[in-house]
């Protein structure tokens, strides 16, 4: 489920103008009690499938426009996660919403920072991307360690070299290898029981 930065989180969250949330309480229970009378005569394990997911349609319905307003953390959070962390759809932000999600027990959160595929101004470009991402990310950890959650929350962080062609090289750039056997995956990881401090692996 993609989160966005925009009035809703999630898309179709909100009811049509002019239909209240009761009215769809009501509508999903009349739903349920048509689903059950169809369950009832067939047995057919879908129907019970079909109750669930509009359930579980209500439910994000009803939670994620609390869960996405970040208005009601601390100014020490904020400030903990950075200058970008008030802004919606920023890295930050969505670092404190990944802790959000991770309080109310979701399984598994993807959070993406992209365009660091630098084929020029690497220094100026590089740079300019760990500023957004590098304080967040630290105080996501920290911020989890503080909670009590980080033994039982694993996190990563990955960058990938992408191939263009046999060999690409760009002035003040990446260097991108398509054939080479030691293509490079760099990850970082943190949480989880995950021992601290350990290096594994090198390039040449």
């Amino acid at each position: 489920m993609k989160f966005r930065s925009g009035a809703d989180p999630v898309l179709y969250l909100s009811n049509p103008e002019g239909y209240s949330p009761t009215a769809r309480r009501r509508f999903l229970d009349d739903l349920w009690s048509l689903n059950k009378l169809n369950y009832e005569e067939y047995q057919d394990p879908e129907i019970s499938a079909r109750i669930a997911q509009y359930e579980m349609a209500f439910r994000m319905q009803s939670s994620v426009p609390e869960l996405a307003d970040l208005s009601k953390e601390s100014p020490e959070t904020f400030e903990l996660y950075g200058p970008d962390s008030r802004k919606p759809g920023s890295y930050a932000a969505n670092c404190i919403l990944a802790r959000r999600l991770a309080e109310r027990g979701v399984r598994f959160i993807q959070l993406f920072h992209r365009g660091w595929d630098q084929h020029g101004n690497l220094p100026r470009e590089i740079r300019g991307h760990c500023m957004q991402t590098d304080q967040p990310s630290a105080a996501l950890i920290q911020d989890l360690k503080q909670r009590g959650m980080l033994d039982e929350n694993a996190g990563s962080v990955v960058r990938r070299v992408r191939p263009y062609g046999l060999f690409a090289r760009h002035v003040d750039g990446n260097q991108l290898w398509a054939r080479s056997p030691s293509a490079v995956l760099s990850i970082w990881m943190a949480g989880g029981g995950i021992k601290g401090g350990l290096t594994y692996g090198e390039t040449d």
